[in-house]
């Protein structure tokens, strides 16, 4: 009976620790600043211990009342050039559960301020051929090693960081829309006009979190930097309910869903994984698990507004599913 209770107050420890934003259940990607603010915390300890590896090797315990004491991340333009040193961040995207909640483009989009057509993860309806089953695939931006956008653009505003992470500079951007043209992916939007409520201008704007957003500029994904050095997971991978996006450190062989922790190298080699439009020799850091065994029917990602489901009729599933009054 002890055994079981034990058993039980580990997986729930567990699980507190990665809602609490850490990216496993013995790794912290705030490194040395947690353990600082860890210990600059006065609040009266609960008792409740949780393990985590510094960066230097060391293991440690921390009391869990004190465990996301972060302070708000919000650097400088210059500051946002400098990755978070040691991490190479990867992205895997389940396929096989993905059912078109869009809650992950939701967040994202309120996290970002966007405006509700703005949208930097895009959810497509894939289906190769006529006698294929059609599947939904989240599109973000995919963080390329070798990203042409990277070198088209002629003022710096594009910049690719030590950790993976590409990012765009609006303070920077002249609007040439090169960058937008040169991405194979599509991952980039033009920011024709952004509406009043959306702009923030007490904050000052950071490349990071690109708010407030700026008129006659490029915007995308950009893997919410700000909240990995809080050591937490982007917006969209928080926000999915199916668990799809799994995201975490190379270096370390380490993604999370939020739930479920694992190796990233066995998730990759046991599942099939794969880079999208890999012989374009981009090398894109975000991988994908095939739509095997799905885990939810695909027509319950049509219980949507009709505007979004006008956006998939080019498929003829989707139209032949229309005709017939079934979505």
């Amino acid at each position: 009976m002890n055994n079981n209770n034990s058993e039980k107050d580990s997986t729930n420890n567990r699980r507190k620790f990665l809602k609490l934003g850490l990216m496993s259940s013995v790794t912290a990607l705030a490194g040395t600043t947690l353990i600082k603010n860890i210990a600059s915390e006065e609040e009266k300890p609960s008792g409740e211990k949780i393990r985590l590896l510094t960066p230097d090797g060391k293991m440690v315990e921390v009391d869990a009342t004190n465990i996301n004491k972060y302070p708000e991340a919000l650097v400088t333009p210059a500051e946002s050039r400098i990755g978070i040193p040691n991490r190479k961040f990867v992205m895997v995207i389940d396929l096989a559960k993905c059912k078109n909640a869009r809650k992950c483009v939701e967040s994202c989009q309120k996290a970002h301020q966007l405006d509700h057509n703005q949208e930097f993860l895009k959810i497509q309806l894939i289906q190769d051929n006529e006698n294929v089953a059609p599947h939904w695939m989240p599109k973000p931006c995919f963080h390329c090693d070798e990203p042409p956008c990277v070198t088209v653009c002629p003022t710096g505003a594009t910049f690719k960081r030590d950790d993976g992470i590409v990012l765009i500079d609006n303070q920077r951007c002249i609007g040439c829309k090169f960058c937008i043209t040169s991405c194979p992916y599509s991952a980039r939007i033009f920011n024709w006009g952004h509406k009043d409520k959306f702009d923030n201008k007490d904050i000052p704007y950071s490349p990071e979190t690109q708010v407030p957003a700026a008129e006659g500029t490029v915007m995308k994904c950009d893997f919410c930097p700000d909240l990995l050095r809080q050591g937490k997971l982007p917006h969209c991978a928080q926000a999915c309910p199916m668990g799809v996006i799994y995201f975490g450190d190379k270096n370390e062989d380490i993604v999370t869903n939020g739930e479920e922790t694992v190796s990233f190298s066995e998730l990759i080699n046991n599942r099939g994984g794969y880079r999208h439009l890999e012989h374009l020799g981009t090398k894109p850091n975000v991988y994908y698990l095939p739509a095997v065994n799905r885990q939810v029917p695909l027509e319950d990602g049509f219980n949507v507004d009709e505007d979004i489901i006008d956006r998939y009729l080019n498929v003829p599933y989707v139209k032949n599913l229309k005709e017939q009054g079934k979505i």
